[in-house]
């Protein structure tokens, strides 16, 4: 890669990449405390609805006076994405609606956008994308984030001649885990409420880390991007160590546990039982491919790469990631090589709400994390009618569903509006 001296040639020559940030959370703040060392990138505006809390987090991430002067701090994603000084539009909000709205603005004035967002993404990748190109502008996915992170793992196998059998990311996973609340999610990340709240913590956000949602959202994200396939039962997160990737990520039929291959999958570090998996991956991502002939099946044993049994099947595997960190080699790539660093090409997934314990008719439901509704990764072709998560939000149900029921788009009162009208026209209509 030559990111780091592209951007130091176009800062030498007066022309930095100038990013503009929407929503300065955890991950914004991440971006934000790395782009003082990185010659060439310069974040010219943030937007947040809060302008304080955002000089504050800059505050709390090094910046000094000077840089936070020649910032442009504002309340308005919108007029943000529109503005003049910015060349690349980075959302980071967390909400559907806004950053699919903050896009198509910023690809209507010929910005490229960096969708940290995902959950826009499974939403609406694919249509962004397509408006991107027209524009002749670049849409993707945000590295240091397992996303692009995994798209990037695939794409390397891809290129070296290999069939990628399963590809995805590993999380702490217990099947009870898809009834917790933001009551009690801080029991199982050993926290105390008090704890969380000084540590400026959202339960509702990290809800959605434990009960299954975000990683159903971020497999199908790879999945639209990879053109690979959702298993039909959803994920599985089988339990598994970096050691037995290859083993235990190969097709049923060899001994394996996919349902086929070409697969997304989550792997949990804590076995069934609740005791930890041997060398983990909680925070990492995987691609596991195959040799595409006896030959090259050879070469894997001759340089010791491990294999399973039969020697074919191989893995990869990245034990970290650090998410808003890394985020400049997104902004650089889209900026100076005109490259995504991911991005969604297709709906082959979508991500179902499905109910957390019995509903009444009128409640409201409260979207990723919250009390009433987790996701679940279906395929497309499954779940055309399915409710998807990222529309599960502020929405009264027209009738009761019963505990661990698939919701219909049909069960709320959900109506016509941009997105849900794209979102309709992504899969077919519904």
């Amino acid at each position: 890669m030559n990111l780091a001296r592209l951007a130091a040639e176009a800062g030498a020559r007066g022309a930095p990449v100038r990013a503009g940030l929407i929503g300065a959370g955890k991950f914004g703040s991440m971006f934000l405390s790395q782009v003082p060392t990185i010659a060439g990138l310069e974040v010219t505006a943030i937007a947040d609805l809060d302008p304080d809390r955002a000089r504050a987090a800059c505050r709390t991430v090094g910046w000094d006076e000077e840089r936070l002067a020649a910032t442009a701090f504002v309340d308005d994603g919108a007029a943000l994405a529109a503005r003049g000084d910015v060349d690349v539009v980075i959302e980071a909000t967390g909400n559907p609606r806004a950053g699919i709205a903050h896009a198509r603005v910023a690809i209507a004035a010929g910005k490229h956008v960096i969708m940290v967002n995902v959950e826009a993404d499974v939403l609406a990748g694919p249509a962004i994308a397509a408006e991107a190109q027209a524009a002749g502008v670049v849409y993707s996915m945000a590295y240091g984030d397992q996303p692009a992170l995994v798209s990037e793992m695939v794409d390397w196998a891809r290129a070296a001649g290999f069939h990628v059998t399963a590809a995805g990311k590993g999380t702490k996973y217990l099947p009870a885990y898809h009834d917790v609340t933001p009551d009690d999610v801080w029991l199982h990340y050993g926290l105390t409420a008090t704890e969380a709240a000084k540590g400026g913590m959202n339960p509702q956000m990290f809800n959605s880390f434990l009960d299954g949602t975000k990683s159903a959202i971020e497999m199908v994200a790879i999945a639209n991007a990879c053109g690979l396939d959702v298993p039909d039962a959803g994920l599985a997160f089988p339990p598994c160590g970096v050691d037995d990737l290859a083993h235990v990520l190969r097709p049923c039929d060899l001994g394996g546990q996919l349902p086929g291959r070409g697969m997304v999958e989550t792997v949990s570090s804590l076995e069934r039982d609740g005791r930890p998996v041997f060398r983990d991956l909680r925070w990492g991502v995987y691609v596991v491919f195959e040799a595409p002939n006896d030959y090259a099946a050879d070469c894997f044993r001759q340089y010791g790469l491990p294999t399973d049994a039969t020697g074919r099947f191989a893995a990869m595997h990245k034990p970290y990631h650090l998410i808003g960190l890394e985020l400049s080699i997104s902004v650089l790539s889209a900026a100076l090589r005109g490259e995504p660093t991911g991005q969604a090409r297709e709906m082959r997934g979508t991500v179902a709400a499905v109910a957390k314990r019995d509903l009444k008719a009128g409640e409201v439901l409260d979207g990723e994390g919250g009390y009433t509704v987790w996701g679940k990764a279906q395929p497309v072709a499954r779940a055309r009618t399915a409710l998807p998560i990222g529309l599960a939000h502020g929405v009264a149900l027209r009738r009761d569903v019963a505990r661990g029921t698939i919701l219909s788009m049909d069960d709320v009162a959900l109506g016509s509006d941009p997105v849900t009208d794209l979102y309709r026209g992504l899969i077919g209509g519904a």
